[in-house]
């Protein structure tokens, strides 16, 4: 369990294909405290510390996450943004992120608007749903929903989430992870649900 605020940027250092798995190694200040079968988000996914030392930590993609997130665009060099699992009796400061991405989106635009930011992104229709001030995941990050439509939405983005995550990297065009929020998705479920 997360909360979507991202503790830190972690650096991609190398890729190593196993079978159909991808193990990730990367290089953080946080490297030194995490252990061995911690889970961590990485972009919002949650993955498994298989391997740390001093400066550096690796962790396992299996295909499925390969095939459903950004993950598999990664590439040496890269910055993701990552958070270690919530601690029972903490402050949850942004909303429950079970680091399981339900979707990937496009980002369609960027707007400055005099000090923030303005993202806007595309999806494909789902059975899960945005709604107007409520929370999404994206890339790991707690935010706050506006424009909410069918396949799309977008968020804003303070001077501090800009510098402290890889928003500051993000292009148009640029594949995010997102997770609908969680409440959302079982009211959804509620919803369509056959009785």
């Amino acid at each position: 369990m997360f909360t979507g605020i991202i503790e830190k940027i972690a650096r991609v250092v190398s890729l190593e294909k196993q079978g159909t798995n991808l193990n990730i190694r990367c290089s953080t200040t946080l490297s030194n405290q995490l252990k061995i079968d911690q889970s961590v988000s990485h972009n919002g996914v949650c993955l498994t510390v298989i391997e740390t030392n001093e400066d550096s930590y690796t962790v396992t993609a299996v295909k499925e996450t390969l095939e459903k997130t950004n993950i598999s665009e990664l590439e040496i060099g890269d910055e993701v943004n990552i958070e270690r699992c919530m601690e029972l009796g903490g402050r949850l400061d942004g909303h429950i992120v079970q680091g399981h991405v339900d979707s990937t989106a496009t980002c369609t635009e960027i707007k400055e608007e005099g000090g923030s930011w303005l993202f806007s992104f595309h999806h494909k229709e789902s059975e899960h749903f945005t709604v107007e001030k409520g929370s999404i995941c994206v890339n790991g990050v707690s935010l706050t929903v506006c424009n909410s439509q069918d396949t799309g939405f977008s968020v804003a983005i303070i001077p501090y989430t800009f510098e402290h995550t890889n928003f500051k990297n993000l292009n148009v065009g640029d594949k995010v992870n997102i997770e609908f929020d969680i409440v959302g998705k079982y009211i959804s479920k509620m919803m369509y649900k056959d009785f």
